[in-house]
């Protein structure tokens, strides 16, 4: 398993103050299920003790790309748009590999 994170959501991430041990243990969360599927290959898990919500892209078990990092309190989720370039990323992304 190999996990990624683009450079905006590693600034976010330390801002948040969110630990590469804390992703890792959410991927993990997630291949047993704990995790919110959005189809396409995008999901969003809980972080932070449950103040902070990321947005991962995957494929398969294989590869997770953790790519968008929202505070639950800025914003309740992301709207249709959003969510459809995500999948589309996640489409692309994954293709790529």
């Amino acid at each position: 398993m190999r996990i990624f994170k683009t450079k905006w959501f590693a600034r976010e991430a330390s801002s948040h103050g969110i630990s590469d041990d804390e992703l890792y243990q959410a991927i993990q969360s997630a291949l047993q299920g704990k995790v919110v599927d959005l189809g396409g290959g995008v999901y969003k898990k809980r972080l932070n003790k449950n103040r902070d919500r990321a947005i991962i892209l995957t494929k398969s078990a294989e590869y997770w790309f953790y790519t968008f990092l929202y505070a639950k309190q800025d914003m309740a989720n992301i709207n249709h748009r959003e969510l459809m370039g995500f999948r589309e990323l996640a489409k692309t992304l994954c293709q790529s590999l």
